[in-house]
């Protein structure tokens, strides 16, 4: 599979989780020189908000546990950690703001 790392790691979890949303952001270059980016080369680091209604029912670190194995490849391949916020359809509703927009990542 081809493109960048982000768009595998959103491909994944759209074909794992049949989420309502998929944000993946590339948070790489806030971690140069740190560990697993000790270079700077990036694509190591990505913050991740998915609603899903596959998460009803699973407490935080199943959700966490599911995304992770979704992503398994990406983590042989040199992806190093993730921000993950998971959200049910339900939850993200009650996220919502006044202004009827969704706080994403």
């Amino acid at each position: 599979m081809g493109g960048t790392r982000a768009e595998r790691i959103t491909a994944a979890l759209e074909a794992g989780l049949a989420p309502a949303t998929v944000t993946v952001v590339d948070d790489s270059a806030r971690h140069a020189g740190h560990a697993g980016n000790p270079d700077g080369g990036g694509e190591t680091h990505y913050l991740v908000h998915v609603v899903s209604p596959r998460f009803a029912g699973l407490g935080r670190v199943a959700r966490h546990r599911l995304v992770n194995g979704l992503l398994g490849p990406e983590f042989a391949t040199g992806l190093h950690a993730l921000s993950l916020r998971l959200e049910t359809p339900e939850e993200a509703a009650r996220r919502q703001r006044p202004d009827g927009k969704n706080d994403s990542v």
